[in-house]
């Protein structure tokens, strides 16, 4: 069997309908439109038209607001779920998909609901203010992952002189 062998099963393929090619076809003229009316004209009517009847999408209310298309989605863990893990582990995303907590390709945000009985280093894209302090109270580290750096220090002291204003005595001139 090779590629030139292959045929589709029989009657699967019918030949198109060649409308509109004389009278002599069977389906000249009109070309089985029938006679005027909306379903004779070529254009037919627009999505979502309801032959006059106000459409579906008119008669639904329109809430305010939008969608943020740049929304943060993030995967969550609890930090009862991180007690699996010994103590002085390091807990990232990666670590945490191999222990089937989550799926891969998200950033990863640290709740607070539960207890931290271990001591661990866990690093993630964010945490709940209640994850971070049961986590350094526990013993624990906690890294923010893809947080702007700081600035460095030469350039905040190049701004910090900048900014004084400059003391040099200006020569008025004396009356008397």
């Amino acid at each position: 069997m090779q590629l030139h062998d292959l045929k589709p099963a029989p009657g699967a393929h019918r030949k198109a309908r060649r409308v509109g090619r004389g009278t002599g076809s069977g389906r000249g003229k009109t070309s089985g439109r029938g006679q005027k009316g909306q379903n004779a004209r070529s254009e037919g009517f627009r999505l979502g038209f309801e032959g006059g009847q106000m459409p579906l999408s008119q008669r639904l209310p329109k809430l305010p607001g939008f969608k943020n298309p740049f929304k943060k989605i993030y995967a969550v863990v609890n930090i009862s779920k991180l007690s699996r893990f010994e103590n002085g582990t390091r807990v990232d995303a990666e670590a945490l998909v191999e222990a089937g907590i989550i799926k891969a390709g998200r950033d990863l945000k640290v709740l607070g609901a539960g207890r931290m009985k271990r001591k661990l280093n866990v690093e993630a894209h964010a945490f709940s203010n209640s994850a971070r302090e049961a986590i350094e109270k526990a013993g624990g580290t906690v890294k923010v992952l893809g947080e702007p750096k700081p600035e460095k220090a030469e350039k905040t002291a190049k701004t910090a002189k900048s900014e004084e204003p400059e003391t040099t005595e200006s020569a008025s001139p004396a009356t008397s």
